[in-house]
């Protein structure tokens, strides 16, 4: 009697009658998205520089705020004279504190603080632009009411909401959001201030 040497499944495999096996899917893992904080002077091409270090270190801006900031403890600041930037990236933790490091050095920034992990108060504002027939508004407006968002304008066929939140519950608003057909959305990026006495 012949021993089959063949691996187990060969023949399931190679028949073309039968469905090949299926792969298991796995989920990309994407790298964690970090917070930064700049002071920087209030001067042309400033935003530019800050720009080049992130991308000389292949890291990728998910949002970027730029505010008039008040003036810096100990220094006599004219109205204007400071903005605030706020950072949104993903990568490497290693490489971002070597770009922490070159903003430091960048003659035009004051301070750069990386928010990751630390007690902070993040607020992101959203408008979305939905259709919105009439047998569709009592759930949007349910749910609007649920996120504390207030609507924007209305339309025969449309609505508009505005939400301020944290990123995360942004996220889970838009969703729900989703199956009713977004017609357009706008998102402002993430602010945070650091809680405490801290300065951000």
């Amino acid at each position: 009697m012949a021993l089959n040497t063949e691996p187990r499944g060969a023949q399931f495999e190679l028949d073309p009658g039968k469905a090949p096996r299926r792969r298991d899917v796995v989920d990309i893992a994407k790298p964690p998205l970090h917070t930064i904080s700049l002071l920087v002077r209030n001067k042309p091409g400033v935003l530019v520089r800050v720009s080049l270090v992130f991308s000389r270190r292949g890291y990728n801006m998910e949002s970027l705020v730029v505010s008039p900031a008040l003036s810096v403890e100990g220094t006599d600041a004219t109205p204007g004279e400071f903005s605030r930037m706020t950072i949104t990236c993903s990568g490497d933790r290693d490489a971002l504190e070597q770009i922490i490091k070159q903003l430091e050095k960048l003659i035009d920034v004051v301070h750069a603080i990386d928010h990751t992990g630390q007690p902070v108060i993040e607020s992101e504002v959203v408008l979305v632009k939905l259709r919105a027939g009439i047998g569709d508004r009592t759930e949007i407006l349910q749910i609007a009411e649920s996120f504390k968002a207030t609507v924007s304008d209305f339309g025969v066929d449309s609505v508009i909401l505005r939400c301020a939140a944290g990123t995360a519950k942004l996220d889970v608003f838009i969703k729900l959001l989703m199956p009713f057909g977004v017609i357009e959305l706008v998102r402002s990026g993430k602010i945070l201030m650091a809680r405490g006495a801290q300065e951000t």
